[in-house]
């Protein structure tokens, strides 16, 4: 195994190269992509990475992909998409699934076997929709036909038949943790005034969030990172007219019943379909295929917090990327403000905010990171430069392949550099990644 030497205290194994990505443009749900299914986009995103990087009857290492939202006929999702693309049918492939992280995560189980010198190139990626959400038959519906089933009499028939309450028929789906019924939306409320994030301040940032990716698009940024498809050539949540007038005009949709709502549809994350992957590898397959990395994966961190209150202190649904970044730092042997681009997914402006403000908090870094002092502020200006999430939509699984692959591209355009990744997800979760060029 051939190690990296690198500055920082990188791991000894191989060198893991992000050699390219592709995307469909994401669009809102119920919309351009409302009869599309996660298997016709994610086939779509794959087959654009093939096309683009000639990997036409290739056998890769692996394929690794999910969806957050899925319906029982995408069973083994991935490996049918694989599949229907024009990849070598020996290409292995499967699921994995971690919330809003599950994009970043599905590249960590590539990455990690790269390094290991178990396969030499490999796709993650990810795709949700929640247009084509799944509604499933109720719990009653579904014991009353369970006992017809098993009726051994005309009788036991009808009496499963009596047995069924039309209240039952359907078990919609939930928007809201399990555990405490509340949205992500109103947990991130509650973290919002915790942390006394404006409204004015969340305005600005979705403002930001809009006009940077609308001059990346014009620029031609993501020209070799999207595939136009079903008539979208841009992600239709972008609005590059939007004004901090118009977003000030917007009614609170979270947190109603606190004291001071702050947070708006604009200034959080509309609901998304889409579909993104990554292609990996080593250096030597890249070149044997011609190809050149863009940057290297050198550190991860996936950390989770107790929302719930479980065992003491009672933390922020998507505070966990605060608790992983600095534990990431830590084996990296940086501090938070050795980067040239800070890529932190905006679930929610005052998600990002918050997180900011945390780092800057001198009783929050000592009491809960347990530091001797504050991470301390970052550059604004390195802050998401092509804009994210709030202003590209959030189809769970495909905002890490969207952020990965955008990043290192960043970092291949500048020569050298380094990034800083962040995705808060549900469940208390976070995961947090560091790209090197």
């Amino acid at each position: 195994m051939d190690n990296f030497q690198h500055p920082t205290h990188q791991p000894v194994g191989k060198k893991v190269a992000i050699l390219g990505g592709n995307r469909i443009p994401f669009a809102r749900s119920n919309g351009q992509y409302s009869n599309v299914s996660n298997s016709e986009m994610l086939t779509a995103a794959l087959n654009g990475l093939v096309e683009r990087y000639n990997l036409q009857d290739k056998r890769l290492g692996e394929v690794v992909a999910g969806a957050v939202i899925k319906l029982s006929r995408d069973i083994n999702l991935t490996r049918e998409c694989v599949l229907s693309t024009a990849l070598s049918p020996q290409t292995p492939a499967y699921d994995v699934s971690q919330a809003c992280g599950t994009g970043l995560q599905a590249a960590f189980a590539v990455s990690n076997k790269i390094a290991l010198g178990l396969i030499d190139s490999g796709i993650a990626g990810g795709v949700d929709t929640t247009s084509d959400a799944p509604l499933g038959i109720g719990d009653g519906l579904r014991k009353a036909l369970l006992k017809l089933n098993n009726a051994k009499t005309n009788k036991d028939r009808l009496q499963a038949l009596l047995s069924i309450n039309p209240k039952d028929l359907i078990d919609a789906p939930q928007n809201g943790e399990p555990r405490t019924k509340l949205s992500m939306g109103d947990h991130q409320a509650i973290t919002a005034l915790e942390w006394a994030i404006t409204r004015e301040a969340q305005d600005e940032f979705t403002f930001n969030s809009h006009k940077n990716l609308a001059r990346a698009y014009d620029e031609g940024f993501f020209d070799d990172l999207i595939t136009p498809f079903k008539g979208l050539t841009r992600d239709n949540n972008l609005r590059p007219d939007i004004s901090l007038e118009k977003l000030a005009s917007l009614k609170p949709v979270f947190g109603k019943k606190n004291a001071n709502p702050t947070m708006t549809a604009g200034n959080s994350t509309p609901l998304t379909d889409g579909a993104s992957c990554v292609l990996l590898g080593t250096d030597e397959w890249a070149a044997a295929n011609g190809l050149k990395p863009l940057a290297y994966l050198t550190y991860q961190e996936t950390a989770a917090v107790d929302f719930t209150g479980k065992k003491g202190v009672k933390e922020g649904l998507l505070m966990a990327p605060a608790y992983a970044v600095p534990r990431m730092l830590e084996r990296a042997g940086l501090t938070l403000q050795d980067f040239d681009y800070y890529e932190i997914h905006e679930a929610f402006a005052s998600q990002v905010l918050s997180t900011l403000a945390a780092w800057e908090d001198e009783s929050f870094c000592k009491e809960r990171l347990g530091l001797d002092k504050p991470l301390g502020a970052i550059d604004r200006s390195k802050l998401n430069v092509n804009g994210s999430s709030l202003a590209a939509g959030h189809p769970f699984a495909a905002t890490g392949g969207r952020i990965l692959a955008s990043t290192a591209k960043l970092l291949d355009q500048k020569g050298s550099g380094r990034a800083l990744i962040s995705i808060c997800a549900a469940g208390g979760q976070g995961v947090v990644a560091i790209l090197e060029k």
